[in-house]
């Protein structure tokens, strides 16, 4: 399940996250949508960098403990950068943010776009075909 949190006023359908959700774990996924600053200060603090990204994940230690429902961990998709990257790339808001909320969880499910030998970037291709999604962010990426 998806446990919303839109920090923003900006509103959107967001039906097909909850499908993406779905799709991906059957544990809770909290997804926070905020601004530049929001973000930007989350990746000082947990990251020790002193800039805006569009996406930040942080899994739930679940310690050990079996059974419940544990959430997965939450992804922060800062929602300023996913406007301006969907005018550039014309294509819906709803799309640029299904595209970053994939990349996050696939981050909490364990995957590391820069440790693996491409499966982030083959699991994220997978999903844009299964979610008729534009090119995915490693694919954007990697263009430039």
């Amino acid at each position: 399940m998806l446990d919303l949190n839109n920090e923003t006023n900006i509103n959107f359908n967001h039906s097909i996250l909850e499908k993406i959700s779905l799709f991906l774990s059957q544990r809770d996924i909290e997804l926070i949508l905020t601004d530049n600053e929001g973000i930007k200060e989350l990746n000082l603090t947990y990251r020790s960098k002193d800039n805006a990204t569009d996406v930040l994940s942080f899994p739930f230690d679940d310690m050990g403990i079996i059974g419940g429902n544990l959430p997965l961990g939450s992804v922060v998709i800062n929602i300023e950068m996913a406007k301006k990257i969907s005018e550039e790339l014309e294509h819906p808001l709803e799309s640029e943010i299904a595209l970053l909320f994939i990349h996050g969880s696939l981050h909490l499910l364990g995957y590391d776009h820069e440790k693996d030998n491409g499966e982030h970037r083959l699991k994220e291709k997978e999903l844009m075909g299964l979610f008729n999604l534009p090119k995915s962010l490693i694919d954007r990426n990697e263009c430039k």
